[in-house]
């Protein structure tokens, strides 16, 4: 009984925000596909067409972006992360007006819009893991070139307003 009690007292979450699923990693920076996997990312642009297809378009590569992300923060790789969170973000920031387009066509956007919620959740979520898992700033020092620091707090904040703007 006492360990009910404390499981019931205790100040923790057991369920996630948002029930969306992430995909896995795909290829990241430096496995020999990965240039194949960008190439391939450029010509299935141009597979999803209309708003609805732009729309699922942007989302998955938002998804694996923001994954991808994760994953090169979990590893140090910071120069990269940003590079593939900025990505993210990018694909993220042109969902909604695709959502827009569909709707001035006269079609009925309310599960897509819904979609588009539970992601932005779920990207909050992960956002916020990274943010408490990762330095604040970072200097990021290449080999015979001068260093720049990494502003990686202020990313993942601006990140994490991006998608609050879709709640």
């Amino acid at each position: 009984t006492f360990c009910i009690l404390v499981l019931l007292t205790s100040n923790f979450s057991i369920f996630a925000e948002s029930t969306y699923i992430l995909p896995y990693p795909s290829s990241m920076p430096g496995n020999i596909t990965y240039k194949i996997h960008l190439l391939w990312e450029k010509v299935m642009s141009y597979w999803y067409f209309g708003s609805f297809g732009q729309f699922e378009y942007n989302l998955k590569e938002s998804d694996k972006y923001l994954v991808e992300s994760k994953t090169l923060f979990e590893y140090n790789q910071y120069l990269l992360g940003v590079n593939a969170l900025e990505k993210s973000n990018n694909y993220f920031q042109k969902t909604l007006p695709e959502l827009n387009d569909a709707l001035k066509n006269g079609k009925v956007i309310t599960d897509k819009k819904t979609l588009l919620q539970e992601a932005a959740k779920k990207h909050i979520e992960v956002l916020q893991y990274m943010e408490n898992n990762s330095p604040k700033e970072y200097y990021w020092s290449p080999e015979k070139s001068p260093s720049s620091l990494l502003k990686i707090k202020d990313l993942i904040d601006k990140s994490i307003r991006q998608r609050e703007e879709y709640l």
